[in-house]
């Protein structure tokens, strides 16, 4: 169905609110929903909690009885099924919508094309894939997690231009500017967790928190501590500003594991070693309902990380520095490819420049993830036939 001129300026509105709400839904997509009625917009709502009112709920209160004979702009397929909230397609065909209009389709196999399928049957005109892209953009870590059963990890670094991420006498701080620190912190407030090697840890003893000028969440603190050496006085164990979990294996010292919980760390043995499994760890992980994870490790877990294929996106911040040393760390720490045409490739590049330094944000090419990206939209698609 052909989209009539108005519905992207409606759309756009409700991908706003949605945008806002990113890192505060948990597990659950960030959604928007507009109703409008009679040429006036008359309820607006975002999902702002898991466990709470989805966004069609706020934006129906809000309506109240204007709702009737009203045109919906969901950004996301309204759900069908019985969570810990009832289904929002159910609610919108109770309160006499006219027309919905949909963002994207949802990835979650329990509603993908559902939805749609149910407010069809019940008369409601139903127009999909306004502002489709934008859409979609908003769900990437929930699309990962629900297609895959991993959580969607941003792998953010920062370097000097010769690629180095401290001195060869360790000396990090700092080697970005401020605004882009800033922009850092934002990060972490949209993720579930951070995630940080034991190294890190022993060299930084950094809190991980979220430090901006307002108020923000804090993610839940991941140490990959495959020797278990967290020391008992670091800010993770001692400030309990958010969870520490530390991923370890079966050979960690009992000793140091006890007295880590008796202080509120959490321990996961993740395999029996001599390293934490790192595909394994993203699995249990995403078992304890973490959906995302804001990688900031040092070149060792990184390079692990993405040899492991288990970075989802690349944020690496430049600054117009060269500290030179062959002993200075790099980005990546791995065993290499030997032939350029090899090379890892990112893909949907972006450059942005805050100051002088330089932001570059790609994907490392995951054609599993798409197929299944691709198969679940044709699968929605033709359940609607």
């Amino acid at each position: 169905m052909i989209p009539r001129l108005d519905d992207e300026f409606y759309m756009q509105l409700a991908i706003q609110l949605a945008e806002r709400v990113i890192g505060q839904t948990s597990i659950n997509p960030p959604v928007g929903c507009v109703i409008v009625h009679g040429g006036r917009v008359v309820g607006m709502g975002a999902h702002l909690m898991r466990g709470e009112g989805h966004a069609e709920v706020h934006a129906l209160q809000m309506a109240g009885e204007l709702t009737k004979g009203a045109t919906a702009y969901v950004t996301l397929e309204p759900c069908s099924h019985y969570g810990r909230t009832p289904p929002c397609c159910l609610r919108l065909i109770e309160a006499g919508v006219k027309r919905v209009v949909v963002g994207c389709v949802d990835p979650n196999p329990q509603v993908a094309g559902r939805g749609l399928t149910a407010l069809h049957d019940n008369g409601i005109e139903v127009a999909v894939g306004v502002l489709q892209e934008e859409a979609k953009s908003l769900i990437t870590m929930f699309a990962k997690f629900m297609l895959t059963k991993l959580p969607y990890v941003t792998m953010k670094t920062a370097s000097t231009l010769d690629g180095k991420i401290a001195t060869h006498t360790g000396d990090s701080k700092w080697i970005t500017n401020a605004d882009v620190r800033e922009r850092v912190h934002a990060l972490r407030h949209r993720h579930q967790a951070i995630m940080v090697g034991i190294e890190t840890v022993l060299q930084d003893n950094p809190s991980l928190t979220t430090r901006l000028s307002v108020p923000a969440l804090n993610p839940i603190r991941i140490i990959v501590d495959s020797k278990l050496r967290m020391p008992l006085d670091a800010r993770l164990v001692k400030d309990e500003a958010a969870p520490t979990w530390v991923l370890t294996t079966t050979r960690a010292n009992e000793h140091t594991a006890y007295g880590l919980e008796e202080r509120g760390v959490r321990i996961i043995r993740v395999n029996d070693g001599p390293v934490v499994d790192l595909t394994l760890a993203m699995k249990l992980c995403a078992k304890e309902e973490i959906g995302s994870i804001l990688l900031e490790g040092g070149g060792t877990l990184n390079g692990a990380m993405l040899k492991a294929g288990l970075i989802d996106r690349v944020l690496l911040m430049v600054a117009p520095k060269i500290v030179g040393h062959p002993k200075a760390p790099s980005v990546f720490n791995f065993e290499g490819v030997e032939s350029m045409q090899d090379a890892l490739q990112l893909e949907g590049l972006q450059v942005e420049t805050i100051g002088d330094n330089v932001i570059i944000s790609g994907s490392p090419l995951n054609r599993k993830l798409r197929e299944l990206q691709d198969a679940q939209e044709v699968n929605a698609a033709c359940s609607q036939v």
